[in-house]
């Protein structure tokens, strides 16, 4: 099948070529000249294991391009995913829609025969109605539907996400068995990997995807409560999380205690969901107390830093590990370390901070910190090292080296990587999240 997928930002690149490597013709629409020409390239604007890659063996094979072109690609295309971005709104953290109603009008000016839209993007519950509306009087004479089509994808695991599936949600309203056939075809390739394409309607896949992420939120944030709450009673968080994750009603993914939740969807789209939910005098207080816990959670990492370094830290030199929210990406958005790192230096603290990917995008969102070449560069007369990430490269450092290179041997692990006995036979002071340190 022909694909357009408008906006080459995370979510469309890895949509885009893997539909391309499901052997579809896909061409990826941005309207950042730059970005399209480094993308002909092969210059990936997105660090995402893989992807570098798959662009460019699918580029290679003729299945894949790149274009400034609207109307060109959509002319020519049986399926139209918009994928721009639906940033919080500045004011009243509504999901701002303008880029997605912007989308919606050209794509309507340049149909040609009939056309399946997809809403890619995340967006609240009503938003294909108003695609649809915005279409049908732009073009009236247009032959077209407009489904919903949420992506699930993890980053630093979006490739995996988006080939093997837990399942594919498609949004359909009215008498539309030509955009079922259509996004059926899309999908075909996946039935060989058992993937259910659940159909619903639009409204309905809309809400899917922010009640998914609003509920892997509450989760992560109530296993975090559980951890502040292990520290004052002398319990063991992980042992906990074991505990309960063992039963089936409630499952281990999302119940490992750290500094908060950030990224790109997550806050975001809870933020979103509270809004839509007021508007609609629904209001959701579980999803509400999720955004209040964890925004102050990111800010008490800081103070649980400074405490462990015995309640002063002006004047010290504080190494940080890991910026980015999650490992194998590049993405600061919303990242627990741009608070920690403001609470040390409000504090007095100066801040040294390495990350393998994300040093780059730090450097735009974080003022005042220094950048380390590696994690015993970043340790060298330091007073504390602080995980914040928990990259892979992280999980076996040399102890004895780290020591040597530091002023005072203090680790805040706030991911709990390690175990206090084997840090401590080094010389360690070890403070943890949720355990008897």
């Amino acid at each position: 099948m022909k694909i357009t997928m408008i906006g080459a930002g995370y979510v469309g690149l890895v949509s885009g070529v893997c539909f391309a490597d499901f052997g579809h013709d896909v061409v990826c629409v941005d309207k950042d000249e730059g970005k399209v020409a480094a993308l002909k390239k092969g210059q990936i604007p997105i660090f995402e294991p893989g992807l570098d890659h798959l662009v460019a063996s699918n580029v290679a094979a003729g299945r894949l391009n790149f274009t400034d072109d609207l109307k060109t690609a959509v002319a020519s295309s049986d399926v139209v995913f918009i994928a721009v971005g639906t940033p919080s709104r500045r004011g009243d953290g509504h999901a701002d829609l303008s880029y997605v109603y912007a989308a919606a009008r050209e794509i309507a000016d340049n149909l040609q025969g009939f056309t399946v839209v997809v809403t890619k993007s995340t967006v609240p519950v009503g938003t294909g109605d108003e695609v649809e509306r915005i279409i049908r009087e732009t073009n009236p004479a247009a032959d077209f539907a407009v489904v919903s089509n949420p992506e699930f994808l993890r980053e630093g695991a979006a490739i995996e996400d988006f080939k093997r599936p837990d399942r594919i949600v498609i949004g359909l309203d009215g008498n539309h068995a030509r955009a079922r056939d259509v996004m059926t075809e899309v999908y075909r390739p996946l039935y060989l990997n058992q993937s259910p394409l659940v159909f619903t309607t639009r409204r309905t896949s809309e809400l899917i995807k922010y009640a998914g992420n609003a509920f892997l939120a509450m989760k992560i944030t109530f296993i975090n409560e559980m951890a502040d709450l292990c520290e004052k009673v002398g319990a063991n968080v992980q042992d906990v999380a074991r505990g309960i994750g063992l039963d089936g009603r409630i499952g281990s993914k999302f119940l490992h205690a750290g500094p908060g939740y950030g990224g790109s969807c997550f806050p975001k789209d809870t933020l979103a969901l509270v809004k839509t939910a007021q508007d609609h005098d629904s209001p959701v207080r579980l999803v509400e107390t999720t955004v209040a816990v964890n925004d102050n959670r990111k800010r008490a990492m800081g103070r649980k830093v400074i405490a462990a370094a015995g309640g002063e830290v002006r004047g010290a030199k504080i190494a940080i590990l890991g910026l980015t929210f999650k490992p194998n990406t590049d993405d600061m958005r919303d990242s627990p370390a741009i608070a920690i790192v403001q609470a040390l230096q409000d504090a007095g603290a100066r801040v040294v901070g390495y990350d393998p990917e994300g040093m780059e995008n730090a450097r735009k969102v974080i003022e005042g910190m220094d950048y380390a070449r590696d994690p015993y560069d970043a340790a060298s007369e330091a007073d504390a090292v602080v995980i914040v990430t928990e990259w892979n490269e992280f999980r076996a450092l040399d102890f004895e080296r780290l020591r040597t290179a530091m002023k005072t041997p203090l680790l805040v692990d706030l991911r709990n990587i390690y175990r206090k006995d084997e840090v401590a036979k080094h010389g360690f002071r070890y403070a943890s999240v949720g355990r008897p340190d």
